[in-house]
């Protein structure tokens, strides 16, 4: 045998020890992924092998956003066979199988955010399995708030205005304001990231108005609205007529003790200044009034 012969031989030798040998390789030509919530998406995956595709297994996974640690599948394809997971059954489709693992997503969800694993083998390559990742990020406007208000709505209370909503992505930004009779901002508490509180105390007639709260991303805005009404307790006017009728009262009669004091007063002084003669004259008088009795009797004798 020629040299030819043995290069011949050494070259089929090494490409079918290559081909026993090489791993399937996997390419994601989109590391993150963005979808409108209800819209259509494609979660792109190619990959390259030198083994025939009667034995090609593909598996799609996710870890979602809300729960990381607990990755599921979405969908496999195994020797010819499709297989969907049940909460993306009707959703989820290959686009181009056997030659793509590419897949579609359709009628999204904000739910369907996560982490997504491409994982293709080809027996026999003996290999580890292909693996691709990329992130798909479920766009949506914000649902409508809901507002709430706590507290006591009398004068002189406290007041709690809330307002949370359930779903938005980017995360919404929230504002509270007054709306009427005139136009307010008003200073916000996050409590979370989805809801928010404006505190008010020591409240009064002014409080009273229609306020909003307005919550908005890129992808839209929704408001909600608290018509506050702050009650005035009426003022007590019998209670205030009977303190003033009492005070009256008070006054005259302290004028009435005034006078009598005046007057005895000035009836004392008007005794020290009459003359003696008229002293001596009262004192006849009271005399004469004093013995007349005794002259009637003796007259009768």
């Amino acid at each position: 045998m020629g040299c030819s012969g043995w290069w011949l031989l050494w070259t089929a030798c090494l490409l079918n020890t290559f081909l026993q040998h090489s791993a399937v390789r996997v390419m994601v030509r989109e590391a993150n992924v963005e979808a409108i919530q209800g819209d259509s998406v494609v979660l792109p995956c190619s990959f390259f092998t030198m083994i025939p595709l009667s034995r090609l297994n593909i598996i799609w996974t996710v870890a979602p956003v809300s729960d990381p640690d607990s990755p599921s599948q979405v969908i496999v394809y195994d020797q010819g066979q499709v297989i969907e997971s049940p909460a993306f059954t009707g959703r989820a489709g290959f686009t181009g199988i056997p030659w793509s693992a590419d897949v579609i997503l359709n009628d999204t969800r904000v739910s369907d955010s996560g982490i997504y694993r491409c994982v293709v083998s080809n027996p026999p390559e003996v290999g580890d399995p292909g693996i691709g990742e990329l992130s798909l990020s479920v766009l949506a406007p914000p649902s409508l708030p809901v507002c709430l208000w706590e507290g006591e709505i009398e004068a002189g209370g406290s007041v709690t205005l809330s307002c949370a909503v359930a779903e938005g992505v980017p995360t919404p930004e929230m504002r509270w304001e007054k709306t009427s009779p005139d136009k307010i901002t008003l200073p916000l508490n996050m409590d979370s990231d989805m809801s928010g509180s404006v505190q008010m105390a020591n409240i009064s007639a002014q409080t009273s108005g229609v306020y909003r709260c307005y919550v908005s991303n890129l992808l839209g805005s929704h408001s909600c609205y608290i018509n506050l009404s702050v009650y005035t307790p009426p003022d007590n006017s019998p209670g205030i007529l009977q303190g003033v009728l009492l005070t009256l009262s008070m006054a005259l009669l302290l004028l009435a003790l005034l006078v009598l004091v005046l007057w005895l007063h000035r009836s004392g002084q008007e005794r020290k200044m009459r003359s003696p003669k008229e002293q001596e004259e009262e004192e006849e008088c009271y005399n004469e009034i004093r013995y007349t009795p005794s002259l009637i009797k003796r007259s009768f004798v």
